[in-house]
């Protein structure tokens, strides 16, 4: 019996992560997301301040303040349509129709991890959208990073030991991302993420939004601001 000296190779169901460094809209985001950021921290001070009279003073040690919603606010408006426009290109690019669609950036916030470390996130994903990403504001090598992990349950299952868990192989369950000020990422809202935790040695900020294609027929009854999470 002879068996093929060579076996052709195909790859089904991998899972996409788009990035680029982009450092022009940096300096003018982080400005027009300060004043967001404080607000959060204004609103978590209370639960802060009790913790710290209970337990003893560990600063903003373990949070991670959220904004309220960008859309609607001008400064953000040319990030939030180069959003909407990048995940409508890149969905299509993964096969999708969209003729019967139109893309929306329909979540976008801000986070910074606290200043005393602790801050991270847990592993995720984010049902509500198709498109999701990152565009990092305030980071570094000593900062939190984003983790993906496998999406596929089956490959979980199953999972044997890496040769080199330094080399992104078929066989890595985990990738981090090492990230900066500028780099900005796509992912499909499917896949599992988390942020590691952060030491507090640098400040780390990043904006985040999902995007969603909502089906024409049904932007006939609705319009764009009820598909779209505002203030």
């Amino acid at each position: 019996m002879s068996f093929p000296k060579k076996l052709n190779l195909e790859h089904y169901f991998s899972s996409p992560v788009w990035w680029a460094d982009e450092t022009k809209f940096v300096k003018k985001l982080n400005k027009a997301s300060d004043k967001y950021i404080k607000d959060a921290q204004k609103r978590l001070k209370k639960d802060i301040d009790k913790r710290n009279k209970e337990f003893g003073d560990k600063g903003d040690m373990g949070h991670v303040f959220h904004s309220t919603s960008l859309i609607g606010d001008p400064k953000f408006k040319e990030l939030q349509d180069y959003v909407g426009a990048t995940a409508h290109n890149l969905l299509g690019e993964m096969g999708f129709d969209l003729s019967n669609y139109q893309v929306f950036t329909t979540e976008l916030w801000v986070q910074e991890f606290a200043k005393k470390g602790g801050g991270h996130h847990t592993l995720h994903t984010h049902w509500n959208g198709h498109m999701s990403g990152f565009y990092f504001l305030k980071a570094s090598e000593r900062t939190s990073m984003p983790m993906f992990e496998d999406p596929r349950p089956g490959n979980v299952m199953n999972l044997l030991p890496e040769k080199d868990k330094s080399k992104v192989t078929h066989a890595s369950s985990q990738i981090n991302y090492q990230v900066k000020p500028g780099r900005m990422m796509f992912f499909p809202s499917y896949m599992p993420h988390q942020y590691l935790v952060d030491m507090g040695y640098e400040p780390f900020r990043f904006i985040h939004w999902n995007c969603q294609a909502i089906p024409k027929s049904v932007l006939q009854y609705k319009g764009e601001n009820d598909v779209i999470q505002k203030k």
